[in-house]
């Protein structure tokens, strides 16, 4: 059966390296404050947080053991890690708030089953800048960096969007498109 919150939940997807936790952390430092709260759900991943990222860091055993108790709205495995989005997003969708979670496009179509009110939103980056992000990042093994950057050059699109937002120029400017689809959503959620 599909949950049906008042709540939208905005799932943001995009290449490794498209700027997806960037422009979502400044989005929700320019959101306005006078409109109605938007929380942007911090993931559980099996690797510690980089400079960019704010998740939690859990171990594959915790993983499991959680998700086994039902305590994620959301989860996925991918090069070799895993990932979920806690369950108390649902409380915030409940109560009629925008959640935005920074998801693999993987779980996209699972997920428009399971909730009634969700938006994706695609950043879209010319690969060779996402090439260059890549590797200037110096984050993954060289196995996990070759999968990554094969994977961007089979997905440069994602049709099924709701939304595009162009990350090929300023950051300023992706983080200023997306917060005004965040607000227009906020604003037609009124309750």
């Amino acid at each position: 059966m599909v949950k049906n919150f008042l709540g939208t939940l905005i799932l943001v997807v995009g290449n490794s390296g498209s700027g997806k936790d960037s422009i979502i952390n400044g989005t929700s430092e320019e959101y306005p404050l006078d409109l109605k709260k938007v929380y942007v759900a911090k993931r559980y991943i099996t690797r510690p947080p980089s400079e960019t990222e704010d998740n939690y860091f859990i171990s594959s055993e915790e993983f499991n053991e959680r998700n086994k108790q039902g305590k994620f709205a959301l989860q996925w495995h991918i090069y070799g890690l895993d990932y979920g989005v806690p369950i108390e997003i649902e409380n915030w969708l409940k109560k009629g708030h925008t959640v935005i979670a920074n998801v693999s496009r993987t779980i996209i179509n699972d997920t428009r089953k399971k909730y009634k009110n969700v938006k994706v939103v695609f950043i879209d980056v010319p690969f060779d800048i996402i090439l260059l992000r890549l590797k200037n990042r110096e984050r993954e093994s060289e196995q996990r960096l070759k999968e990554r950057i094969e994977r961007a050059s089979n997905n440069q699109k994602f049709p099924e969007a709701d939304f595009v937002v162009d990350n090929s120029g300023e950051l300023d400017e992706a983080i200023s498109q997306f917060l005004n689809y965040v607000i227009s959503i906020v604003k037609d959620n009124k309750q």
